[in-house]
């Protein structure tokens, strides 16, 4: 059943959410600025959104040490591929469509920075030596980024969810692969331990 209420376009919308003031619009560049080059130099962690030729989407984490994304200059960034879980959706889908949004996250900092480009994969064997991790291990290949878009979002959303305050966390969720995987594979208890074993050893030793 159609909805009523759902918003036909963009027309609609802005009925809701006015446009963007002028000085928000200033915030967007397409190059990375000093601020942005010095948050990324502090990130860990981002999130890479991709999408294959026919508009089907994913968002892949990436983490490493602070600095594991490497500026080559303002217009062009480049982070290593290292161990995961084989899937390489995100890594098919730029070959598909090089298009690519980045969020980066910076513990304890509330904004976030957002970078949208186009991404290319490479395996120069330099440049892999070159983004070899704190563990001694090479990048299994390196993707660059050439940036269109460059700007910071502000703090609200983690306000609202009070993601850094770790008194609002509550009880750790863990993720039992076993109990996921238990059906497909017809296995017991025993087997869902095992399974949970299994990738926590892997996770300890295969990064």
């Amino acid at each position: 059943m159609s909805d009523p209420h759902r918003i036909p376009d963009a027309e609609a919308l802005r009925e809701i959410l006015p446009g963007p003031s002028p000085v928000t619009a200033l915030k967007i560049f397409d190059h990375l600025d000093e601020t942005a080059i010095g948050f990324i130099a502090r990130s860990p962690f981002l999130v890479m959104s991709t999408s294959d030729a026919a508009g089907r989407l994913d968002a892949s984490p990436k983490g490493d040490a602070p600095g594991f994304v490497r500026v080559e200059d303002p217009h062009t960034l480049v982070f290593p591929e290292r161990r995961g879980n084989q899937l390489a959706m995100g890594l098919q889908n730029v070959l598909a469509n090089p298009r690519v949004g980045l969020l980066f996250l910076v513990p304890g900092t509330s904004e976030t920075l957002r970078v949208n480009g186009r991404a290319e994969l490479t395996r120069d064997p330099e440049l892999l030596a070159s983004l070899t991790d704190e563990r001694g291990k090479p990048a299994l290949l390196a993707m660059r980024i050439h940036t269109e878009e460059v700007f910071f979002h502000c703090a609200k959303a983690f306000v609202r969810s009070a993601l850094w305050k770790p008194d609002r966390w509550g009880e750790r969720y863990r993720v039992s692969f076993g109990s996921i995987l238990k059906e497909r594979l017809g296995v017991d208890e025993d087997g869902v331990k095992a399974i949970d074993a299994a990738i926590d050893e892997n996770t300890r030793t295969q990064l």
